[in-house]
């Protein structure tokens, strides 16, 4: 496995500029460790400090907002949430040529959930539903509304449309784009009519960790908000198949809407990934499988 310190600096974001921050601002950790983490996210870098804390950086301007964000939500969540969430240790200012808001979070124990680390995936599933239907049941008063700092997760699918539109058409002939387009009209057809909820905004993989092969913790509330949730639906497809996938809808027990607007959810983001062309492979079959069994659902749900 490549090391991490063989590709840290992306987004001009390196262990040295971490120590910088942490020697100008919060000196008594300067003597710690900074180590860029295995597996790292897009919008943000994040690095080990000493054994106990982690950093977690902003990559570009859009990111930014989630530092404040987190700062002020996480521990009124944390409490009321029945798995561990990221803890808030401190929140950094812009210095040494880093324009953005940066935090520390206590480490969380586990590895990020992979199929070979999970002992039984029915049980897992059970255990993500159960996680989103406790972050569902808490109070949503004056959380913050669903937009651009979520990426407009948990509001309208209807945002995305256009690039959905010219993905579909950019896709033609690469998949069923007339089902597909079928299962996004869906999804636009099926407005949210609830009140607003809580939702996490990228319930996926890499922000779950396992520990014995259960899921231990939830990380990465940077799009989260309140709103509609069907955002967060989207993994019963992207992780989960069968019996883990059937496990997962009977524990959240939500209507036909929900899942024809999380049906889209899902689509969406397949379709955007495999516009481009020309990427990863096994990125790319993992895309058009999504767009497989969100399709075969769609006509099965009709």
């Amino acid at each position: 496995m490549t090391s991490p310190l063989a590709h840290d600096g992306r987004a001009g974001i390196d262990a040295a500029l971490v120590k910088r921050l942490i020697a100008g601002q919060f000196p008594r950790w300067s003597g710690l460790d900074v180590t860029p983490v295995e597996v790292d996210g897009w919008d943000n870098r994040t690095y080990r400090l000493g054994e106990t804390m982690t950093v977690r950086l902003p990559t570009a301007a859009g990111y930014a907002a989630a530092i404040a964000k987190e700062t002020r939500w996480l521990p009124a969540l944390a409490p009321l949430l029945p798995l561990p969430v990221p803890p808030i240790v401190a929140q950094g200012e812009p210095a040494e040529g880093y324009p953005y808001d940066w935090s520390i979070r206590g480490w969380l124990d586990g590895e990020v959930a992979r199929p070979e680390r999970i002992d039984d995936p029915t049980r897992f599933a059970g255990s993500v539903a159960d996680f989103l239907r406790a972050l569902q049941r808490v109070d949503a008063t004056g959380g913050p509304a669903a937009g651009a700092h979520s990426f407009h997760r948990g509001g309208p699918p209807a945002h995305y449309d256009g690039e959905t539109r010219r993905a579909l058409t950019a896709l033609h002939g690469r998949v069923d784009t007339r089902r597909a387009a079928a299962v996004w009209d869906a999804a636009l057809n099926a407005p949210w009519q609830g009140a607003p909820v809580w939702f996490h905004g990228d319930i996926a993989a890499n922000n779950l960790l396992v520990r014995d092969g259960e899921l231990a913790a939830v990380l990465d509330f940077g799009t989260s908000g309140v709103g509609d949730p069907a955002c967060d639906l989207v993994i019963a497809w992207t992780e989960f198949a069968g019996a883990s996938r059937a496990e997962f809808r009977g524990a959240l027990d939500q209507d036909d809407a929900m899942w024809a607007r999380a049906r889209g959810w899902a689509l969406w983001k397949a379709l955007i990934s495999l516009a481009p062309g020309d990427g990863d492979p096994e990125e790319a079959a993992g895309h058009h499988r999504v767009i497989d069994e969100v399709l075969a659902d769609h006509d099965h749900a009709g």
